[in-house]
């Protein structure tokens, strides 16, 4: 079982579950219509929270190793995963808080709500992804919505234009509880990673809403 250092405000006072206002999310303009929405501490800690969402995802979701071509050899993907469709009943009760108040304040802007969700487990600093869109689907042609709800150690999300696109590598450190969510043209106009850890580290979930047609 992966175990997570809870904050000791956290140990002596564990508050119920909190979502921070998404309204209080700080939104950073890229290039060619891209942007960035970054909300630390979303969700707040505690066994009620970010702390025991953690702790139940990490044993509770089948997570499975992948296998993908790299040129003349198949290798193993770098990180655990776990995909639920739009039918599939989510692993826990926050993840469906999480997902309807994300659909509720971005519809406006959206134009529809998120609708599945894809897990990755970074077991330590070793494994990562490599730069890429969510291209998929209608993320390719049309603008679109991925939002991320980070839980355990803190690691990098590093975004770089594509060639011929403006702009310079940007970074955020994504840290437990933390929301980022990336619009606009971003999946087509910029590219996003998480790299490997130069330092030891230990275990992230990421949480990945969205919309339908969009992988």
């Amino acid at each position: 079982m992966l175990s997570l250092q809870g904050s000791l405000f956290d140990a002596v006072d564990a508050p119920a579950a909190v979502w921070r206002p998404l309204d209080t999310a700080r939104r950073t303009p890229l290039s060619a219509g891209a942007w960035v929405d970054h909300l630390p501490g979303w969700l707040a800690g505690g066994p009620e929270g970010a702390d025991g969402l953690f702790e139940r995802l990490s044993t509770d979701v089948p997570w499975r190793a992948e296998r993908r071509q790299m040129y003349d050899r198949e290798v193993d993907v770098p990180r655990l995963l776990a995909f639920y469709g739009e039918d599939a009943q989510l692993p826990h009760a926050l993840l469906v808080e999480a997902r309807s108040a994300l659909s509720t304040h971005y519809r406006p802007e959206l134009g529809e709500g998120f609708r599945t969700a894809g897990l990755c487990l970074y077991r330590d600093g070793s494994d990562s992804v490599a730069w890429h869109g969510d291209r998929i689907g209608r993320g390719r042609s049309a603008d679109t919505m991925v939002a991320i709800l980070s839980l355990g150690e803190t690691r990098r999300l590093m975004l770089r234009p594509e060639p011929g696109v403006p702009g310079s590598t940007r970074a955020f450190a994504l840290g437990h509880g933390d929301l980022v969510v990336m619009g606009g043209s971003s999946q087509r106009t910029w590219q996003h990673a998480v790299p490997k850890s130069s330092t030891p580290c230990g275990p992230r979930i990421s949480v990945q809403f969205r919309p339908r047609g969009v992988l």
